[in-house]
């Protein structure tokens, strides 16, 4: 019996069940990823992490370990206004 391999172009067109979803995952985590740098940035604990981002230490925990399911990209964006950050997006032509 033969398997047959799947290739995908990144890692979240792998696990998202629709390019919507992907951009979607890929969106937050690079944001994600950009608020974790400013906390490691200040050395902050995730007590002072969390107190810094306006969310409880919990959802510190979350943030820190980078589990992108468990925010929304509204979320983030609270989380970066918060932290002194504006958030801008820019959209790009998909590759042919």
């Amino acid at each position: 019996m033969k398997r047959r391999t799947e290739t995908f172009a990144s890692v979240w067109d792998a696990l998202a069940d629709s390019p919507e979803q992907a951009a979607s995952l890929r969106a937050r985590a690079e944001l994600m990823r950009q608020i974790v740098r400013i906390i490691k940035a200040n050395g902050w604990t995730q007590t002072e992490a969390a107190r810094r981002c306006g969310i409880s230490q919990p959802r510190a925990n979350d943030l820190l370990h980078e589990r992108i399911s468990r925010f929304s990209l509204d979320a983030l964006v609270i989380i970066a206004a918060a932290l002194g950050r504006r958030v801008s997006v820019s959209l790009k032509a998909k590759a042919a």
